[in-house]
């Protein structure tokens, strides 16, 4: 009995011992940035850094952190991992660095090449498939990610011994052989990375950020780190990830489970609902949520995340009509086009300025909002689950206490604000729609079609899609989100814009306002004699000429230069209009004799 007792002791300590070496999730994780023939990178040693932290806290089993690696030194990094990649579930590979393709093959660079040549790559760098090889003995899932589509300073100096031969922009595409292996790439194959304005990259901080999060699914957590490396550089970098899974979810840290003994809440399946529409983030996943559960706590959260990628999106779509506008002014101050239109495209620009600078405003406030709706979530249910607790606690002990405890906790559903009439909505909106510059008239309370005319210029230029047959109150949230006139000011002839007012354009001395709105000189033009006025001489000489002469007195003088003298007989005097090339002298009449 004595020697079987033994044979249990050694066996026990042979599986403790057995389960302690047992590694089930190891990762190994190198960044290079102190290279000795090209430039240092800044990011890669502190990405690495970030990353390895991520394993530790995430509870990982080993976690290996190597930082400016020689190539001999990474061979014997990958060797050692590959030995313990045998005994585990899980094993990773994280590396930042340079990284060069060549002929459609992937190479990681160490700190200590010089490749000179290209042929050189073969013996100074370090085959992706070399990384492959050490992931293969892992038996759940296999993990290579890489930081390394930074733009190559190696491949522009790089001697060619090959004329045909190619070297890639960036890492080429891979298709893993091995079953459950994975290769996510910072960019996608044929691009370049970005190393970010901060210590790290924007690749490194989406993936401390995304991958830890207990139960998801590391399909869904790149498909949320390419997200969030696209919105953090403009949509410039799209990470990528090649290889595949099979139907199961496979998640790098595994789901907490549930407190055991604690009875599942009415709203559960809601909760669990909300959460997984939160981890995608879409509108889609959103109006999916909204369309299952239209009613209650859960609901108006839903509905504020769907206003906050409402104010995503105009902010986009605001910032990007403000590169228009400022380019198309521009455009024409090159052109050397009027000043009108220079006037009426800068108008236009700094309208387009200012809508986005409100709707990047009316993004924070929405993201505001939904933080501390979200929080307020948390803090509920925290509540209700600890309640919970103290009420089967209490349940044992045969008390009620529990279930006053449950009883007083927060409503959860937001008490609704008092309704507006029809009417005072439709003014609400009109009264806002003025401050903003879209509304010229009155606020009627009558939502017309000049009122539908004036929201559908709000949407234009705020890059909003609000419907504009009524009103309504999220039109109404919508245009109070802008603290500044949203549509262009628009002036009558021999007016200007100024700021949000209609100044007269003053033109100096001998100027004056022409069609274009602009100060031209006023030509001086001599008096052109034209045909009425020739016509209405003719008929004042015929008539003079038709009408009788008056009988001449005797002793009627006739005076001009020379002198005054009588009139001689058989002569007249005739009034001096009766001849075209002018009048006598004196400029009173005419002698005129038959």
């Amino acid at each position: 009995m004595g020697a079987f007792r033994w044979f249990l002791f050694i066996v026990s300590i042979w599986l403790l011992c057995g389960s302690a070496h047992a590694e089930r999730r190891i990762a190994l994780v190198m960044g290079n940035s102190a290279y000795k023939n090209v430039g240092k990178l800044s990011n890669p040693a502190n990405d690495a850094a970030l990353v390895g932290g991520m394993f530790k806290k995430a509870g990982f089993d080993w976690v290996d952190i190597r930082t400016d690696l020689k190539a001999s030194e990474m061979r014997k990094a990958l060797r050692d991992f590959g030995g313990r990649a045998r005994d585990a579930e899980v094993a990773v590979i994280y590396y930042a660095g340079h990284g060069i393709e060549l002929d459609g093959t992937n190479y990681l660079i160490p700190t200590d090449a010089a490749l000179e040549t290209d042929s050189d790559v073969l013996d100074e760098a370090v085959g992706l498939d070399r990384a492959l090889f050490a992931v293969e003995p892992a038996k759940q899932l296999r993990l290579i990610i890489l930081d390394a589509c930074r733009d190559n300073p190696f491949a522009k100096t790089m001697k060619r011994t090959v004329a045909a031969r190619a070297i890639g922009r960036g890492l080429a595409k891979v298709e893993p052989t091995s079953p459950n292996t994975m290769i996510a790439f910072a960019a996608k194959a044929g691009s370049t990375a970005s190393d970010g304005d901060s210590k790290d990259s924007p690749f490194a901080l989406a993936l401390v950020e995304r991958l830890p999060t207990p139960g998801l699914d590391l399909r869904k957590a790149f498909g949320f780190v390419r997200d969030d490396v696209l919105k953090n550089t403009s949509y410039q970098q799209e990470p990528y990830v090649y290889g595949s899974l099979g139907g199961d979810d496979v998640a790098l840290v595994a789901a907490k489970p549930a407190p055991a003994g604690l009875q599942a809440s009415p709203q559960d399946a809601v909760r669990k609902d909300y959460e997984l529409a939160l981890q995608l983030g879409t509108r889609d996943g959103w109006t999916a949520f909204l369309s299952q559960y239209s009613e209650g706590f859960y609901s108006n959260l839903a509905k504020g995340q769907l206003n906050k990628i409402a104010a995503e999106e105009a902010r986009t779509t605001a910032t990007e009509k403000a590169r228009q506008a400022e380019d198309e002014k521009a455009r024409l101050i090159a052109d050397r086009a009027k000043k009108t239109e220079q006037d009426k495209a800068a108008a236009a620009a700094k309208a387009a300025e200012d809508a986005r600078l409100a709707a990047e405003k009316a993004k924070q406030v929405e993201e505001a909002k939904a933080a501390a709706a979200e929080q307020r979530r948390k803090e509920i249910e925290a509540a209700v689950a600890k309640a919970l607790a103290d009420r089967q606690v209490a349940e044992k002990k045969g008390g009620s206490d529990a279930d006053q405890k449950v009883a007083a906790l927060p409503s959860p559903a937001p008490s609704p604000e008092p309704a507006q009439s029809p009417q005072e909505l439709a003014k609400s909106v009109q009264s806002e729609l003025r401050r903003v510059g879209c509304l010229a008239d009155a606020d009627s309370g009558e939502w017309s079609a000049k009122s539908q005319r004036s929201l559908t210029l709000f949407n234009k230029y705020a890059g909003t899609k609000l419907n504009t047959a009524l009103a309504s109150s999220d039109a109404l949230d919508a245009i109070k989100a802008r603290p500044s006139r949203v549509c262009p000011l628009v002036c009558d002839h021999g007016f200007r814009a100024d700021g949000d007012t209609c100044v007269k354009i003053a033109c100096r001395a001998g100027y004056r306002v022409n069609d274009d709105n602009e100060c031209e000189k006023v030509q001086d033009k001599k008096p052109v004699a034209t045909r009425e006025d020739t016509k209405k001489r003719d008929d004042e000489r015929k008539k003079v000429e038709a009408a009788p002469a008056k009988p001449q007195a005797t002793g009627q003088m006739y005076c001009s230069s020379a002198g005054c003298r009588p009139v001689r007989p058989g002569c007249r005097l005739v009034p001096y209009q009766r001849f075209k090339h002018g009048t006598n002298s004196t400029g009173e009449a005419q002698e005129e004799c038959n």
